[in-house]
């Protein structure tokens, strides 16, 4: 049984996933120094505001304690303007270079028995392409599991992103809950237990309703994906109202903009348990949905506007809805995909986001005008100062962590987001959606040094954050790869981020090696 019908189905019993290993104790990364001073740098600081440089940002322990502004051009440095080294501290010159906050993946799962990847695997893969911090929405490995994990990485004893474990609804009950009280003592055990908030696909109503109010009570949050099986009573206004703090995808946003029907349009044939006709409806959605300017919609955008409500999107987990050919062939797959990673894609009536049994133009088309109206939407909440984030739910549907993060930057630049509105996005509007902006999400003295420096401008080409870089013909007429983060700091310890993912290379290849394998077969071959 799939991670994703748990609470959807109402089982008998909650599922028993075997977790993965957890995450090797740290061996890489230097500091935290006394003090450590990038030099010369360009900052992009995560609020909105306009990258500005040089600069000397100045670190000390995991702390930023200063950002000096040294004027307009690296030559024309004083360097009696400049903050002093102090004994045993490390500077790093760095001009020209780009530094930016750590970024926050807020739908981020820690692998898991069913991809057969490790945790390290996983980890290295986030850290070389920048990501500091990370929410797992419904700690498949299991509640115990993924709050250790938040501690080691909090103590600094495994090289891993930032973890906020959000529990997932009836995580570690041996039977459904049938009464209000019932979710309220989950929701008090899960806090008892570490967990930041809850994570779920809907459920029935008095219940649900009774969880959200325990999660405000707790100081909680909280995500939802809102799945089909409970969305007909329980729709992202429903939620949003009961204190429901983020939605997760786009599920039950449609739902909630219905105007002259209740239900979506299934066809008569239509089974839930057949991802082909689910993901195949799910693509014709957003077009049964009021438009832009009518009163339907007015009513529910400003009124999740007034909740402070989150939109996580992950639009890069549904890419190849719209174009498989795409994103089966994404030039990381050979190096960084591990193979039974590849071999859990492949389509495959058991596997969740396996579902290109028969995907063909009309579902592509349905697909590429179900992005239109939703990146419309998207981009519509953010003009009106709602809070959207970036996640990316990689592990699924040929997504590999950190690539998938990366594409969901570049997917909100699609939707009309500026570059800035996306780094925030993915920085600062993350940090907020988790409560935690008075310490991440931004280049601001007093936070904690989460840091990704690169050497290309990120505001200019989004694509030199992937590890495989950006293609560029240089002077000499050949084609060069430029770009991928040099540098992730995280709570001052400085990371070598193109060595994290060498590392990752070098455990595919060896693993490719054992299995005799050369290049992934695509399906059919």
């Amino acid at each position: 049984m799939k991670r994703w019908l748990w609470s959807a189905l109402c089982l008998a019993a909650m599922p028993a996933f075997a977790a993965i290993p957890p995450g090797a104790d740290r061996h890489e990364g230097d500091g935290p120094y006394t003090q450590l001073i990038l030099r010369g740098v360009n900052v992009i600081n995560g609020t909105g505001s306009p990258a500005y440089g040089p600069a000397d940002v100045v670190v000390e322990g995991n702390r930023i304690v200063e950002i000096r502004m040294l004027g307009a051009d690296i030559t024309s440095i004083k360097p009696d303007q400049r903050p002093k080294l102090k004994a045993g501290g490390r500077e790093i010159d760095l001009a020209g270079h780009y530094v930016m906050p750590g970024l926050v993946d807020m739908h981020g799962h820690i692998g898991g028995d069913e991809q057969r990847v490790s945790a390290d695997y996983v980890y290295k893969l986030w850290m070389g392409h920048g990501i500091t911090t990370v929410r797992d929405p419904a700690c498949g490995n299991g509640i115990d599991w993924c709050v250790n994990e938040m501690r080691r990485s909090e103590a600094n004893k495994i090289a891993a992103p930032r973890i906020f474990p959000y529990a997932f609804f009836g995580q570690g009950r041996a039977a459904p809950m049938t009464k209000p009280e019932e979710a309220r003592e989950w929701v008090r055990d899960m806090k008892k237990k570490g967990a930041a908030g809850m994570k779920c696909f809907g459920y029935r109503p008095d219940v649900l309703e009774a969880a959200f109010d325990e999660l405000k009570k707790q100081g909680m949050r909280s995500a939802c994906h809102h799945a089909q099986l409970d969305v007909a009573r329980v729709n992202v206004l429903t939620t949003a109202r009961w204190g429901l703090t983020s939605m997760e995808h786009w599920y039950g946003l449609p739902e909630a903009l219905f105007d002259g029907q209740t239900v979506q349009n299934y066809p008569a044939d239509y089974n839930y348990s057949d991802e082909a006709h689910r993901f195949g409806q799910a693509g014709r959605l957003w077009a049964q949905a009021a438009q832009k300017g009518s009163e339907k919609y007015e009513a529910v955008i400003k009124e999740l506007l007034a909740l402070d409500f989150t939109i996580d999107p992950t639009f890069t987990i549904y890419q190849a809805s719209r174009d498989l050919m795409r994103v089966r062939r994404a030039e990381w797959h050979d190096a960084y995909t591990w193979p039974d990673l590849w071999n859990f894609f492949t389509p495959n009536r058991d596997n969740h986001g396996s579902f290109f049994f028969d995907w063909g133009t009309e579902d592509e088309v349905a697909w590429r005008d179900n992005y239109r109206r939703w990146m419309a939407f998207v981009n519509d909440y953010k003009n009106r100062g709602g809070r959207v984030t970036v996640g990316s739910d990689s592990g699924y549907i040929y997504k590999i962590y950190g690539f998938g993060t990366i594409e969901e930057l570049e997917l909100l630049r699609e939707a009309g987001f500026h570059p800035l509105e996306v780094i925030r996005a993915a920085t600062l509007a993350g940090a907020q959606a988790l409560g935690a902006a008075d310490r991440i999400g931004s280049l601001e003295p007093g936070k904690l040094a989460d840091i990704v420096v690169v050497a290309e401008n990120p505001l200019a080409n989004l694509k030199v954050l992937y590890g495989t870089g950006h293609i560029r013909l240089g002077q000499d007429g050949k084609a060069h790869r430029v770009g991928g983060v040099e540098y992730t700091i995280k709570d001052g310890i400085v990371y070598d981020a193109k060595k994290m993912l060498k590392e990752v290379r070098d455990m595919v290849a060896a693993e490719k090696a054992k299995r005799g394998i050369t290049t992934y077969p695509q399906p059919g071959d």
